[in-house]
């Protein structure tokens, strides 16, 4: 349990859903362990968030421009820290915790070299796990009163500054899907540091059913860029001790992406193989400039440069993507 003494800071990621957030801030301010200070950092949302936080009282937040949840966890764990916060409790804007989640994550451990998690459950049928817990499919399979090895950052986690000062912060560069893995990884990898999941410290969150076997759109699924080119940051934080592993493994992983674009996509095959290339070579290059709007632009001109050319165009694209600069494919389909 920690100590009466100990200052405990939570920090909600949000961007442009404010009444997710107020949700989730009304959650954490029915705490039965109080919460010494709440922290929202707003990524630069353009609906009604900005005002509304101005009109809170009893939290602070931070605006920054749209630097995903990798980099809205960064200014908020480096804040905490700087701020000599104890613990921070970490959490996006679409979920909430059940009113006792912080004190029952607190209750019984004194071991502050230790990642918690609270069980993140389904928020429609409120017993459902919403990812992989183990073994199990529902908290009333749960026994034990802790799931070892086991955690799902950033969904109701808690970390003690101990584990900040040995592992650093989250990189904000990936801007998000891996970020959080990649962290996961290097605190209980490379660092050693264990960790489990609560099993009475309940977090709600809203269930996921993202398939990467769907046909996805091509023309505006950015997020996808980002799955593909973290995934070599997150094996590299896996494999920390091999670099030769970390590369076979994302070689491995490319592969077998790119053998599912070419069984279970319907459209626009050829453009997703293509585009494939450009987030692994930026992977390999440690290019983390992308933005989603240089994205959906770079996305568009595949598809527009793959519809309109000939056959050999084509290759020359896929050449372009493994010779040199993709810059290169742009300015020749702007030429035809």
């Amino acid at each position: 349990m920690s100590c009466p003494m100990e200052k405990i800071l939570a920090v909600v990621v949000t961007y442009n859903r404010r009444e997710l957030l107020s949700q989730c801030i009304h959650a954490l301010k029915e705490q039965t362990r109080k919460i010494d200070r709440i922290l929202v950092i707003n990524n630069g949302s353009t609906d009604d968030t900005e005002e509304w936080l101005r009109n809170q009282k009893d939290l602070s937040f931070i605006t920054q421009k749209n630097v995903g949840g990798a980099g809205g966890f960064y200014t908020g764990i480096k804040t905490g820290y700087e701020k000599k916060y104890s613990w921070i409790w970490l959490m996006d804007d679409d979920g909430y915790p059940r009113a006792d989640a912080l004190e029952n994550l607190l209750e019984g451990d004194p071991e502050e070299l230790c990642l918690r998690n609270c069980a993140v459950v389904n928020i429609q049928d409120r017993k459902s796990f919403v990812w992989k817990t183990g073994k199990f499919k529902t908290i009333d399979e749960v026994t034990e009163p802790v799931i070892r090895n086991v955690a799902h950052p950033f969904n109701g986690t808690l970390l003690h500054r101990r584990i900040i000062e040995r592992v650093g912060y989250p990189n904000p560069k990936l801007f998000l899907w891996g970020d959080e893995t990649e962290y996961f990884y290097r605190i209980i990898l490379k660092n050693r540091i264990p960790s489990y999941t609560k099993a009475n410290s309940i977090h709600y969150h809203p269930p996921t059913a993202y398939s990467f076997k769907k046909d996805w759109n091509f023309s505006n699924n950015w997020k996808m860029y980002y799955y593909i080119r973290n995934r070599f940051s997150i094996l590299q934080s896996r494999f920390s001790s091999s670099k030769v592993a970390a590369t076979f493994m994302y070689l491995v992983f490319v592969t077998a992406f790119a053998g599912t674009i070419l069984v279970y996509q319907k459209t626009h095959k050829f453009q997703k193989m293509v585009f494939i290339l450009w987030p692994m070579r930026d992977a390999f290059k440690h290019n983390f400039e992308a933005t989603p709007t240089s994205i959906i632009q770079r996305l568009s001109k595949i598809k527009q440069y793959a519809q309109s050319a000939s056959v050999s165009h084509q290759l020359r694209a896929v050449k372009a993507f493994l010779m040199g600069s993709p810059s290169h494919m742009v300015q020749s389909a702007d030429k035809i």
